[in-house]
Order: C-alpha cells, then sequence, then structure tokens
C-alpha cells in the first residue's frame, strides 16, 4: 500500500513538470460507462498538471460520428475496438497512441425493490421479464455485448420483442431504475454506482458461459489541435493512480495495459 501511495505522488509530481507555461483544455470524447471514474481522474489530473478536462460522455458509436464528422475532440475513449478501428481506419488516430486500456463484465440487474429473481439466462425469456432493457443492439458496444451473449445462449431470437433499446447504457440503467423495464442488461461498473437497482445475474468473464470480450481502447485524435495536452493526458490516464481509480469503480485492467503495476 505505501509503495502504491508512492507511486500516485510520483505520478502527480511528473504530471507537474510535464505542464508547459500555459494550460490547455483538452476535450475527451468518452464512453457513458466511464462518466463517474474518469471525473474523480479529471479533478486529481487538473489539481496537479493544471490543464483543464473537458468530456463529453456517450454511447461509443454517437462519439465517433461525432469525431468522423469533425467534432473537435483531442482523445477517445471507446468502449469496444470496432469504434476506434473505424476512426483509425480513416486516419483520425494518431499513430502509436492507440491503447487498449480496459475491461468489463455484463450483469442482469433489476430495480431494487423488485422481487425478481433470474437464475439462470433462460429466465429472462420468461413472461415474467416483459420489458428488457439494452443499449442500442445495433450499434452501442454494451448493446452488441449483451445481443452476443444473448445469442451465445440461444435467446436472442426469444427475447427480442421485449427489449427496449437505449441511446447508451446508462439510459438503460436509469430506464430499470425508473421502474420502466422489469430487467436490464449493463455493465457491472455501471450497476456498482447505482442505488436504484441490484444485479439478478452475472454474466461469466470473456470466454467463458459465452461471456463477450469486452475492450476499452484510447487513443489521440489525428487532428486535435492540443496534440502534446491530449498526449500528457493518455499518459496519465494509464498511470498506476488512474488504474487504481479504474479497478475501484470495478473496471477489469487487463495484465498486458500500460502502467499495470
Amino acid at each position: 500500500m505505501r509503495i502504491r501511495k508512492i507511486l500516485t505522488i510520483l505520478t502527480l509530481v511528473w504530471a507537474a513538470a510535464a505542464l508547459p507555461a500555459t494550460a490547455a483544455e483538452v476535450t475527451v470524447f468518452a464512453a457513458a460507462s466511464l462518466t463517474d471514474a474518469l471525473q474523480e481522474i479529471a479533478t486529481a489530473y487538473e489539481s496537479a498538471a493544471g490543464d483543464k478536462v473537458v468530456f463529453n460522455f456517450g454511447a461509443s458509436s454517437t462519439l465517433a460520428r461525432q469525431i468522423q464528422e469533425g467534432a473537435p475532440a483531442d482523445l477517445f475513449f471507446s468502449a469496444d475496438e470496432a469504434k476506434m478501428d473505424g476512426l483509425e481506419k480513416r486516419g483520425l488516430v494518431a499513430k502509436g497512441t492507440r491503447q487498449s486500456l480496459l475491461s468489463n463484465t455484463l450483469v442482469v440487474v433489476v430495480p431494487a425493490d423488485s422481487s425478481l429473481k433470474i437464475a439462470s439466462p433462460a429466465e429472462l425469456a420468461d413472461s415474467k421479464v416483459r420489458a428488457l432493457a439494452l443499449a442500442e443492439p445495433q450499434s452501442v458496444p454494451a448493446g452488441i455485448y449483451a445481443k452476443e451473449w444473448l445469442q451465445s445462449q440461444k435467446l436472442w431470437s426469444r427475447v427480442i420483442d421485449k427489449v427496449i433499446p437505449t441511446e447508451n447504457v446508462r439510459a438503460a440503467l436509469a430506464a430499470v431504475e425508473s421502474g420502466n423495464a422489469d430487467a436490464g442488461i449493463v455493465y457491472k461498473t455501471d450497476a456498482g454506482i447505482s442505488k436504484k437497482v441490484k444485479i439478478a445475474y452475472e454474466v461469466s468473464a470473456a470466454g467463458a458461459a459465452g461471456g463477450p470480450k469486452i475492450s476499452y481502447p484510447l487513443a489521440v485524435i489525428a487532428e486535435s489541435k492540443r496534440q502534446e495536452a491530449a498526449r500528457r493526458l493518455l499518459a496519465y490516464l494509464e498511470s498506476p493512480a488512474a488504474l487504481d481509480v479504474f479497478r475501484r469503480y470495478g473496471f477489469l485492467v487487463p495484465a498486458a495495459a500500460p502502467g499495470t503495476p
């Protein structure tokens, strides 16, 4: 624990030392599921480094489309590799900056006061689940992952008529919190920040029992006008201090991730 504290202090000192005479404003386009963790990390980073971090949170598909259309993003933090692949193929990712930093798992959530129990994936097809909230399964990573898992369980055709597609994973969470859906499939990290839902079923990690492989890549945008500032922030997001925050919010940090102790 003492070593980790020392590493955190050293990381903050490094960030401050790397700061140029004039502080910069860095705009980060990030998946909605990263909201709470990134806001906490940004507070520490701004205090130490002096740069200001501005966020645009949303569905990775929407954010990638905005970047393609010329939105002024400096960093992109996606909830899946496919959206980053699309930008890279268009030459919109700064070479040598792309990193796959985090992973996650899916869970089935129900309202906190619900008596509904989900003992197996097949029970999602039962009549007791009348409405199932998912992020848009055709385009939004959380919804794509959920659909992939349901297909692996041979359930997609049995639940599709009860699916409520939402703008992003936080909207799916909100649908369950409000009682507008009997259940929802979200990231475990989203369930962890809500007191209005409870986990009814946890999907196995990637590769086990059909659990999807979830990956969060980040990269500097090639057309960013704040390249140096964006690269400083990217380096901090890979640091032990930032990774500790991601872990505390429930994200998985692969052993191969930069900055992994």
